[in-house]
C-alpha cells in the first residue's frame, strides 16, 4: 500500500515539533512519510532531524513561495498538509500589518497545491480564538468573526481565502497552547513555564482578572490533528487503495493492481467520483469508534 505523505508547514515551531514527533512515533501503525518546512528557525533544525531521522526538511519562504518546488521534486504531492506557520504575536502583527497578512494568509501554499493535477490533498490550517470580538462567553464556530486586532484580522482573511480557494480543508481555532518544551527548544516564552518562572521569584506579579481564554494542552491539539489525518487517509479510500490494502494484508504483490481512471471505463451507468462522507456527527452522537478500513479487512479475511 502506498505510504502516505504528510507535510507540516512550520515544523520547527512549538506545535509543529510536537506534531512531527507524534506522527513519527506511530509510523508502524500508520505508514507516513514526513516532511516539514522551516524559515527563520534554522538553528532548531538539527536536533529535530536527529530525533526524527526519516523526515525531510525544506527551507520555504511563505511570502514568495520559494522552496515549494523543491518539496514537489524530492517529496512529492502530500496527501495531508498541516499549516502551523504564522506570525502569531499580536503586538508584532500590529506593528507590521503587511507582514501579518503576507505570512498568515497561505497564498503561496495554496497556489503550490493548485499546481498539481490532483486536488485531493487535505489542508489542516491552524487559526485562532482571536477572530472573535471578545464580548461574550463560549463562542461557537457559527458565531460571527469580528477581530479587534491585526492578528485576528489576518487569520480571518486566511480562513476566508482557504474556504474559497481549496476544496478539502479543516480549520482549527485554538486558544493559548501550553505544554512541555519541544525537542529543540523554541525561543518564544511558553505560558506555563513563564508563569512558573515569575512566581518562583517570590515577587508579586500582575495578571489580568478580566481576560478569559480556553487554554488547550498541546497533546490534545496533536490528537485532534492526527484524528483528522487518519480520517482523511485511512477512511477515505479509492478502489485502488482498497485493493492495495487487501494485497498488503494477504502478502500479494501490488504489481497485480493496474491503476486506471474511472472515466476511461463505461460501466453502463454514471458513477459519482467522490462520495466520501463526513460522519463526525454520527460518531459524536453515538460515541462510537468506527473500525478503520485496514482493520476491517483483517477481521474480514480472518473470519474467512
Amino acid at each position: 500500500m502506498e505510504t502516505k505523505r504528510v507535510l507540516v508547514v512550520g515544523g520547527t515551531g512549538y506545535l509543529g515539533q510536537h506534531l512531527l514527533l507524534s506522527l513519527s512515533q506511530i509510523k508502524d501503525n500508520a505508514p507516513y512519510d514526513l516532511a516539514f518546512t522551516y524559515h527563520s528557525n534554522s538553528n532548531l533544525l538539527q536536533p529535530l532531524l536527529d530525533a526524527i531521522p526519516h523526515s525531510l526538511a525544506f527551507h520555504v519562504d511563505l511570502v514568495t513561495g520559494d522552496g515549494f518546488q523543491s518539496i514537489a521534486s524530492k517529496f512529492g504531492l502530500p496527501h495531508v498538509v498541516v499549516n502551523c506557520a504564522a506570525l502569531s504575536v499580536p503586538r508584532v502583527c500590529e506593528k507590521d500589518p503587511d507582514a501579518a497578512i503576507s505570512i498568515n494568509v497561505p497564498n503561496s501554499l495554496v497556489n503550490w497545491l493548485s499546481s498539481f493535477e490532483e486536488r485531493d490533498t487535505l489542508l489542516i490550517h491552524l487559526s485562532t480564538d482571536q477572530v472573535y470580538e471578545g464580548v461574550k462567553s463560549f463562542y461557537k464556530e457559527e458565531d460571527e468573526a469580528v477581530p479587534v486586532n491585526v492578528y485576528g484580522k489576518s487569520k480571518v482573511a486566511a480562513e476566508q481565502f482557504i474556504s474559497k480557494s481549496w476544496p478539502n480543508f479543516a480549520i482549527l481555532r485554538s486558544s493559548i497552547i501550553f505544554g512541555p518544551q519541544t525537542i529543540s527548544p523554541v525561543p518564544k516564552s511558553l505560558p506555563i513555564q513563564w508563569i512558573d518562572g515569575v512566581l518562583s521569584k517570590k515577587e508579586q506579579v500582575e495578571f489580568f482578572h478580566d481576560e478569559f481564554r480556553c487554554p488547550v494542552y498541546v497533546k490534545d491539539v496533536v490528537t485532534i490533528i492526527m484524528s483528522l489525518i487518519n480520517k482523511w487517509i485511512l477512511d477515505r479510500v479509492s478502489r485502488v487503495q482498497m485493493a492495495e490494502t487487501v494485497a498488503h494484508v494477504r502478502g500479494y504483490s501490488t504489481s497485480l493492481i493496474k491503476q486506471v481512471s474511472a472515466s476511461s471505463v463505461y460501466r453502463g451507468v454514471s458513477s459519482p467520483a467522490d462520495i466520501s462522507m463526513d460522519i463526525s456527527k454520527l460518531i459524536q452522537t453515538l460515541n462510537i469508534s468506527p473500525t478503520s478500513f485496514r482493520d476491517g479487512v483483517i477481521l474480514t479475511l480472518e473470519s474467512a
